[in-house]
């Protein structure tokens, strides 16, 4: 991260803002209170076999007595699901395959809750890691996927295809029967995008889900392993969505356990894979491998005396071995079985498919409502003289309030809304973000958020004599595989004395941070955390950093900034950097001028008794002397020009090889009456016969 900067109270409340999770408040004037009960549906997938081990059909709610912790508790609904060991291969169409230019990025559609929508269909979820897998492997794991559904497929099958990249969990298909489409997408991973001129999708239907984030940041994870464990996670949630039984296949060449650092997400891995319903079927792609004591040709020999003992010999099948064995224990610990060392990969999917056969579906309201997160033992029995024996999940783990969280349950949150594709919105974020060029190749780019402080206050109303806002922020490139160029993690402590309290109420809390990227087309993805309530807020949106060097016709300009207020710096109520990192900061900062800031308006709404400043930057590259520059600001409503100021000459520029010439403008707003304009910023280049021009809509309030 290039800079860190400050945490202010300034600015003015963003339009429309709403308050989220407001404290409960009385009815009416006579005291009275509204109470609210909230009960969570506890679902539970069954297996009941005879002794012959034949799936028991015909049982109702009444055959099954069910306990959570020795409690008695009424089963709610009892649903049949009838899948035959052996049913009929679906009659074969003819295949239609497309190889698309862009896979697109959909969701596993949700249930209402006591809703089975895939009723007598087996769910299958083909996972590729592609992040543990060389090229080898990953043709031969799509391959067998391609095999199965050809061969394997019954007419009692949906499947699921996923996709795991190194920055995201990607779901390229819901479930779906339909072969011509599975075939097509594993076609078009086979080939690789951007092969063909059509598109799965096109932008008007394709759903805007966005990519559930894959653990990409050093922050968060030491190793790949983590990141491996964690994007499998983030799938087996998905899949949570679900009532039924799912079965996630799960592609990959090995997963190697880095000693005891990898067991926390490991079982946290297993515990949300049990939560949902998920059993993982890993399948190893390497199939069954010979490998010579000493490496093949693609690596040097070892060199040394373990070579000649026997110990470099061992150490390689130790290491296969390892690798083996993370997998065993996913599909060990989740109720699937794993394939090893076996060359027809579809046989481990086949396996998956033979092991859901017909079973009951159960659910019941918890009688004990407590989010403590504690384990519930579960007891699921039937009547004895049916003489059946029972698989079923033996208890899950119940919510948790955020008062009750631990470190690594704050962590775990905010991961999981960093992976979600829809935005968590408990607090109200509004960004704004900008660019200037620094040199040839790199961009400033300063970040701006701003959070209603009335929200934060919130705390301060419950007891709490401070706040702890947490900050996280990830920037990915769209053209570079969507893989994260830029993370940063930060927190701020306010102390929420009466006088701070009354301030947070009346105005904003402002973030502010910037890095340098270069050229290229971005997605930036903010999350912001009040840590004394738990409440969440994100903010996601693609933007784009022009290459100014190639800009030949116009004039080149940075970004624009308008902004209704400058603030003194030592104004902010909490800096993240060290007295030596600020003055460098500063320095660096082109909004900052003589010890004061100018402050982005996100909103871009002005009040008539504040000035309007604008600043941005005019470059002239290449050129041996400074071309003078002429820039004016107009006002418009429809075609009218409502107010122009006076055209200003910049004739120097900083000493530097861009010929960097700020352009700064300062407009009273007073003699102009409220409403809405067209704002525009032209910038000429008599000399060269350039011109520029930058455009946007502003509303002038009281």
């Amino acid at each position: 991260m290039r800079l860190l900067l400050t945490a202010m109270l300034l600015g003015t409340l963003p339009v429309g803002a709403q308050v989220v999770g407001q404290n409960s408040q009385p009815a009416g004037g006579n005291g009275e209170y509204t109470m609210s009960v909230s009960s969570k549906l506890v679902v539970e997938a069954v297996n009941v076999k005879d002794k012959q081990g034949k799936s028991l059909s015909g049982l109702t709610a009444k055959d099954f007595t069910v306990t959570e912790d020795g409690v008695p508790q009424q089963v709610s609904f009892c649903e049949y699901q009838k899948l035959p060991s052996a049913p009929p291969i679906a009659p074969k169409k003819p295949e239609n395959i497309t190889v698309y230019n862009r896979l697109g990025v959909t969701q596993i559609a949700p249930e209402k809750p006591g809703d089975v929508h895939y009723k007598d269909r087996r769910l299958i979820a083909l996972y590729f890691d592609l992040t543990a897998m060389p090229p080898d492997d990953k043709l031969r794991a799509l391959e067998a996927a391609q095999k199965f559904i050809r061969t394997q497929m019954t007419s009692s099958d949906l499947v699921s295809i996923m996709r795991y990249g190194g920055s995201s969990v990607d779901v390229l298909q819901d479930f779906t029967d339909d072969h011509n489409r599975l075939l097509s997408i594993l076609e078009t991973l086979i080939v690789g995008e951007n092969q063909q001129s059509e598109d799965i999708t096109d932008d008007a239907d394709t759903a805007d889900a966005g990519a559930a984030f894959g653990q990409d940041s050093s922050e968060f994870n030491l190793f790949n392993t983590d990141r491996q464990l964690s994007a499998l996670q983030t799938a087996a949630k998905m899949l949570g969505r679900l009532s039924e039984k799912k079965v996630l296949v799960y592609f990959a060449s090995g997963m190697t356990l880095h000693g005891v650092d990898n067991q926390a997400q490991l079982h946290a891995t297993i515990d949300d894979a049990i939560r949902s319903g998920v059993s993982f079927w890993p399948i190893d792609a390497r199939g069954l491998v010979a490998q010579a004591p000493l490496g093949d040709a693609t690596q040097g020999s070892p060199g040394n005396a373990a070579m000649y003992t026997g110990t470099a010999a061992l150490a390689v099948t130790t290491r296969m071995q390892q690798s083996q064995d993370t997998l065993y224990a996913l599909a060990g610990d989740t109720g699937g079985k794993a394939l090893l060392d076996y060359n027809d990969l579809t046989r481990g999917i086949v396996q998956a498919q033979q092991n859901i056969t017909s079973y009951y579906i159960l659910g019941y309201y918890t009688s004990n409502a407590t989010l403590d997160g504690r384990f519930r033992h579960i007891k699921i029995s039937v009547k004895p003289e049916l003489a059946a024996n029972l698989d079923y999940r033996q208890g899950y783990y119940a919510g948790k309030i955020f008062a009750k969280f631990n470190d690594a349950d704050k962590e775990r949150q905010l991961e999981d809304a960093l992976m979600l594709g829809d935005p968590v919105t408990e607090l109200t974020i509004a960004l704004e973000l900008n660019y200037f060029q620094l040199n040839r190749a790199e961009y400033f780019v300063p970040v701006v958020v701003k959070i209603p402080g009335r929200e934060l206050a919130l705390a301060k109303k419950r007891g709490a004599e401070h706040t702890l806002i947490d900050f996280l922020l990830e920037v990915k490139d769209e053209l570079g595989g969507n893989m994260t160029v830029e993370n940063m993690r930060d927190n701020v402590n306010i102390k929420l004395s009466d006088e701070t309290a009354a301030e947070l109420a009346k105005r904003p809390v402002e973030y502010d941070t910037g890095f340098t990227l270069l050229p290229g087309k971005y997605t930036i993805k903010f999350l912001a955390r009040d840590d004394e309530t738990g409440r969440i807020g994100t903010f996601e949106t693609p933007f784009v950093i022009p290459n100014l060097n190639k800009e030949e016709k116009r004039v080149a300009i940075s970004s624009v900034v308008l902004s209704g207020q400058r603030a003194d710096l030592k104004d902010a109520i909490y800096n993240a950097a060290k007295a030596k990192e600020r003055a460098k900061d500063e320095a660096a900062n082109p909004l900052v001028l003589n010890g004061q800031k100018l402050i982005p308006s996100v909103t871009r709404v002005f009040s008539k008794s504040r000035d309007l400043y604008v600043y941005l930057q005019a470059y002239e590259q290449d050129v041996t002397t400074v071309q003078p520059l002429i820039a004016f600001v107009s006002f418009y409503q429809g075609q009218t020009k409502v107010f122009e100021t006076q055209p200003m000459e910049m004739a120097s520029a900083m000493t530097n090889s861009l010929k960097t010439m700020p352009l700064r403008f300062s407009i009273g707003l007073s003699h102009l009456p409220a409403g809405d304009y067209n704002c525009q910023i032209t910038v000429l280049n008599p000399t060269a016969h350039k011109t520029a021009f930058w455009q946007t809509t502003i509303t002038i309030v009281p």
